[in-house]
C-alpha cells in the first residue's frame, strides 16, 4: 500500500505540475471548448482568474512532489472538485481523466486522514449520558 500510496503521489502531483506550467506556458495546445463551457473559460482567462488556479495546480503539485501531502491536498482539493464539476457540467469531453484525478486525490486524502481530523474524525468510546 505504501508503494501505491508512493506512485499515486508522484502521478498527481506530476499531472498538476505539468497542467499548472501548461496554464502559464500553453505548451499543450487544444481547441477552445465551444458552448457554456467556452464562454466559462473565456471568463477565467479574461478575469486572470486562470492564473490563479494555475499557479495553485503547479504548488499543490510541486508539494505533492516534495512530499508535503497534506498542504498539496489542501490546496488541490478545490481545484480538483472544480475539474470534476466543470467536466460533469459543461465539457463531457474531459470526464474520464477529471475522474481518475479526482479518485487519486481521495485515494491520497484517506491514506492521509490523520491530517485531516476535521474530515476523519477519531471514534471515541461512548460514554453512558449522564442524569
Amino acid at each position: 500500500m505504501k508503494i501505491l500510496a508512493f506512485l499515486t503521489r508522484i502521478l498527481l502531483g506530476l499531472g498538476f505540475v505539468v497542467f499548472g506550467l501548461n496554464g502559464f506556458l500553453n505548451f499543450i495546445k487544444g481547441p477552445m471548448p465551444t458552448g457554456l463551457a467556452g464562454e466559462f473559460t473565456h471568463a477565467l482567462m479574461a478575469s486572470k482568474y486562470f492564473w490563479v488556479v494555475a499557479g495553485l495546480q503547479l504548488v499543490g503539485g510541486l508539494l505533492l512532489l516534495i512530499n508535503r501531502v497534506p498542504l498539496g491536498l489542501t490546496l488541490l482539493g478545490p481545484v480538483v472538485v472544480n475539474i470534476v464539476l466543470f467536466h460533469l457540467f459543461l465539457e463531457r469531453s474531459g470526464l474520464p481523466i477529471a475522474l481518475v484525478f479526482g479518485a487519486l486525490s481521495l485515494f491520497l486524502l484517506w491514506r492521509n486522514k490523520e491530517s485531516f481530523p476535521a474530515i476523519f474524525p477519531k471514534s471515541a468510546p461512548s460514554k453512558p449520558a449522564k442524569k
